[in-house]
């Protein structure tokens, strides 16, 4: 098992840049993201330009990469596979392709993605559209020698309700996923927020898991008494529930020792990638850098072998 950070934290940040601290600061790989280079949201960014990406590109990265001791976990394209908008589910799919080229190029097995939701269906129905337009991409990826492996985030801020938004959220959905050709990039802090055992999920689904995600989450049991798990509804903003957040391992409720052992028992050997989307430690690079600190700290003990 090895240690690994996403690198969307730092989207103003060269590549050059975050592999050179990442290297001196006790990780071992890089989770590399590669948004357009046009990022829609908070936490995206392209530190692979993958629309114009070819074997001297790829052997550059891949000499930098080993220049700072490090190797690639995946490259790293979250994004809305479908998206109510048919052009814009048709370019995601585009770039995802991209990335899937890139990784291929690479020599890199995974690249990581949402199932996502059309917001104006039903879940019935997006279950049957998403039966429809996944399998190809599945099929895109493993004819080049990559598995796509999806974040199983619930994206509660693309529904206007705050619903999950994101077809990977619960493990009842994740053998339906396998069914469809995906795998599954596991977070333990969205099943801590909505009520599920993350050593559980390992436990039941360990065969499934092909990359691992590192955060933490805070809970506040006296504001989810007001709210209710589905969070704050007046004065409702994006991506804030009025009563847990996300935070950097150590400073939430994920017990990692316990974690990181439950992984290895069942067989995990890939890498344990920190994605910093913390709140307090964020604002400038020296403080996410801070915050990746802090995870490192958290982890390492309990992922070296």
């Amino acid at each position: 098992m090895r240690l690994g950070l996403l690198t969307a934290c730092l989207p103003g940040e060269p590549l050059e840049e975050i592999a050179r601290w990442a290297g001196a600061h006790g990780y071992a790989a890089l989770e590399v993201a590669a948004w357009p280079r046009r990022p829609g949201r908070d936490w995206e960014a392209g530190h692979l330009d993958v629309e114009d990406f070819g074997p001297a590109e790829a052997e550059r990265v891949n000499a930098l990469l080993d220049r700072h001791g490090l190797s690639m976990s995946a490259v790293a394209y979250y994004e809305n596979n479908l998206h109510q908008d048919p052009e814009v589910r048709a370019a995601t799919h585009e770039h995802l392709h991209r990335c899937v080229d890139a990784a291929q190029l690479l020599g890199v097995g995974l690249v990581g993605t949402f199932v996502g939701r059309d917001v104006t269906l039903t879940t019935a129905e997006n279950l049957r559209l998403a039966e429809r337009v996944l399998p190809p991409l599945a099929e895109y990826a493993a004819a080049r020698g990559v598995r796509l492996v999806i974040e199983n985030c619930p994206m509660e801020g693309w529904h206007p309700d705050g619903y999950p938004a994101n077809l990977a959220y619960s493990p009842e959905l994740w053998g339906w996923m396998a069914e469809l050709g995906l795998w599954l990039n596991y977070d333990p802090s969205h099943l801590v927020w909505l009520g599920i055992d993350p050593i559980a999920a390992i436990e039941a689904h360990a065969e499934r898991i092909l990359h691992v995600q590192a955060k933490d989450v805070e809970v506040h049991p006296d504001a989810r008494n007001r709210y209710g798990i589905f969070g704050q509804v007046l004065g409702r903003r994006p991506w804030e529930s009025g009563w847990w957040r996300y935070r950097v391992p150590g400073h939430g409720e994920v017990d990692w020792p316990r974690l990181i052992d439950a992984l290895r028992g069942n067989g995990y050997d890939g890498v344990v990638s920190v994605e910093h989307e913390d709140p307090v430690w964020s604002g400038d690079p020296g403080r996410v850098r801070q915050g990746l600190a802090i995870a490192q700290a958290t982890l390492a003990p309990h992922i070296r072998t």
